[in-house]
């Protein structure tokens, strides 16, 4: 308990960075965490099928692109992780484009605690080239709460993000929640709502007309305890927000000890 309580008192000690997870890696995640000795590489394929159509102060217009997101996670023990991501984006006119990297530790709450719903925090600190974000290095940290309850599943996570470099520094912490509500159909086909947001400034919350708000009627399938396959079509109803995307995450998770954890559940 020590140890965790510390490893926690250290990540919210470099709080302080926005924009996290953008359009490059859409999901919801759950509070469990890679077993030690296992890997879960994962694809987060986006097309943004109608977005933005101009430049914005410098940033690439988002209509018609493409991102694919190699996210590689290493399970370090029972109750804590380390998360890489590798960003690119392919559009007519640009063709394909290195966006980024962000790294991700990540602790939860052991089992061993029998707390009555899954706990994990989550930090991401990374680098995003200007062309596709003008605040270039961005901080999040994304408290992680849910829960199985039969067939339903539900996941909250109320992320704050701050940026460390670019015009956005002196805005303070943002705030971008994301939920999901699932509901397991059958033991393999599991289908919900996903829900992202970024409402703005904490000390100055924007008007619905400047807010990001996407909603994803999504599908999961749980074929295997080492596959992870989610597909979502996603709507962003205000004039901030990208009005169409489309998107897939496929991960497969590789053993290298003799443990078993059981299905991976919604990562």
């Amino acid at each position: 308990m020590k140890r965790i309580l510390s490893v926690l008192s250290l990540l919210a000690a470099t709080a302080g960075f926005a924009h996290a997870q953008g359009n490059y890696e859409i999901q919801v995640y759950g509070s469990e965490t890679q077993a030690p000795r296992s890997t879960m590489v994962e694809l987060h394929s986006n097309f943004t099928a109608v977005g933005q159509r101009r430049f914005i102060d410098g940033v690439n217009p988002t209509n018609h692109a493409e991102h694919e997101t190699i996210e590689i996670t290493q399970g370090l023990t029972d109750w804590a992780e380390l998360g890489f991501y590798f960003f690119t984006s392919e559009q007519s006119g640009t063709g394909v484009q290195w966006v980024g990297d962000h790294i991700r530790p990540r602790v939860r709450v052991p089992e061993s605690w029998h707390w009555p719903v899954g706990v994990s925090l989550s930090m991401e600190a990374g680098y995003q080239r200007a062309f596709f974000d003008r605040d270039t290095w961005t901080w999040e940290i994304r408290p992680i709460i849910d829960k199985q309850q039969g067939r339903f599943y539900w996941a909250v996570n109320p992320a704050l993000e701050r940026t460390w470099h670019g015009p956005d520094v002196n805005l303070g912490l943002d705030f971008a929640p994301a939920v999901k509500l699932s509901w397991n159909f059958t033991k393999v086909v599991a289908g919900g709502v996903e829900y992202y947001a970024d409402y703005g400034s904490l000390t100055d919350i924007a008007s619905l007309h400047d807010q990001q708000q996407q909603i994803f009627p999504a599908i999961d399938l749980n074929v295997s305890p080492k596959w992870e396959i989610n597909f979502g079509v996603g709507v962003g109803p205000t004039a901030a927000t990208d009005h169409w995307i489309v998107k897939g995450i496929l991960g497969r998770r590789f053993d290298w000890g003799h443990h078993d954890r059981g299905p991976i559940g919604n990562h």
